[in-house]
């Protein structure tokens, strides 16, 4: 059995709670989901992406007429030779991307109808992110939160900080009560310590349901993007965007007691395209994915990013449905 066989089946468990040992597999599925950079890295430590600066990188980018304070060490000797001009040798210098993953466990994440919880298959993403960023030699760390609690990783090009991240996101997510207080906004702290711990030029990676998204919230992000990349990950599940529910009564259970609940009428699946359609205002990259399926299919058909035509699109299909 291959690797992506292996972790495109879940146990009872594995649906339920995360494990260090699980997320660690995912470092062989890395390739399923590359971070090529969208914007030019602006970072001020040397690093492994060819940045639009000219200086003293290991890049050749030109050769030029000699100018009056070009450092002659710099002097392309062959082609003034063959053009009978000075010309000079000009570099592209090299900027590092450090990656920071923030992720969601908090109480709406512990949530599931069909296969796994939204919060597993955040840190499941959360892992292939982790190994794709230090696959391609950048500095990965993180802030893993839920509603009690949360963790931030240094970026370090080591394997030691992606298991720390690991470890902590897997932690938290076992820790966190289904109980939710109303008064809290885990998305809120986590974005706003995340404006304190990225620096210039990092890509930023947010994985939530974004069910606490409010006006403060999208100041945050709005604010974070003018510095970095960023890129939102959402979580959903197919009871939550379903335009309509039935009457009928359904089982649900806490993984201890077990009770039936009727579910009304709802428009979750508008909620959702509304808060879509608040990302796409910010400018950050967003991409959705669904509990009921397992990550490694949803990487191997590729996950496209949403756009604002497809939002407007899916709301007027909402909007018909509900006049119906």
């Amino acid at each position: 059995m291959s690797i992506l066989q292996t972790l495109s089946q879940l146990s009872q468990q594995d649906a339920v709670a995360l494990s260090v040992k699980r997320l660690m597999q995912y470092k062989l599925a890395h390739k399923l989901l590359p971070l090529q950079p969208k914007r030019t890295p602006q970072a001020k430590l040397a690093g492994s992406y060819i940045s639009k600066m000219k200086g003293r990188g290991m890049e050749f980018d030109e050769a030029r007429h000699y100018q009056p304070g070009d450092d002659i060490r710099a002097i392309d000797w062959r082609v003034t030779a063959r053009t009978g001009k000075t010309h000079t040798k000009i570099f592209r210098e090299e900027r590092e991307r450090p990656v920071f993953i923030a992720t969601d466990i908090s109480a709406t994440m512990q949530f599931g109808t069909q296969l796994q919880l939204k919060s597993v298959l955040a840190g499941h993403l959360a892992s292939v992110l982790a190994w794709s960023a230090k696959a391609r030699g950048d500095r990965v760390g993180g802030l893993a939160f839920n509603s009690l609690a949360h963790r931030e990783i240094k970026p370090k090009n080591q394997d030691s900080a992606i298991l720390h991240l690991l470890t902590a996101i897997s932690q938290l997510q076992q820790s966190q009560p289904l109980q939710l207080n109303s008064f809290e906004n885990p998305l809120l702290n986590a974005t706003k310590r995340l404006r304190r711990l990225a620096k210039p030029g990092s890509l930023v990676c947010i994985i939530s349901d974004f069910q606490h998204l409010n006006n403060e919230v999208k100041q945050h992000l709005r604010q974070l993007s003018q510095h970095c990349e960023v890129r939102v990950f959402g979580i959903t599940d197919p009871l939550e965007t379903a335009q309509q529910h039935s009457n009928t009564p359904i089982l649900v259970t806490d993984g201890h007691e077990q009770a039936l609940r009727t579910i009304k009428p709802a428009s979750q699946g508008t909620h959702y395209i509304d808060i879509q359609m608040s990302l796409a205002k910010i400018g950050v990259t967003q991409q959705w994915l669904c509990a009921s399926k397992p990550l490694v299919s949803q990487l191997t058909h590729g996950l496209k990013e949403l756009t604002m035509s497809q939002i407007k699109t899916h709301l007027h299909a909402a909007n018909s449905m509900g006049k119906r």
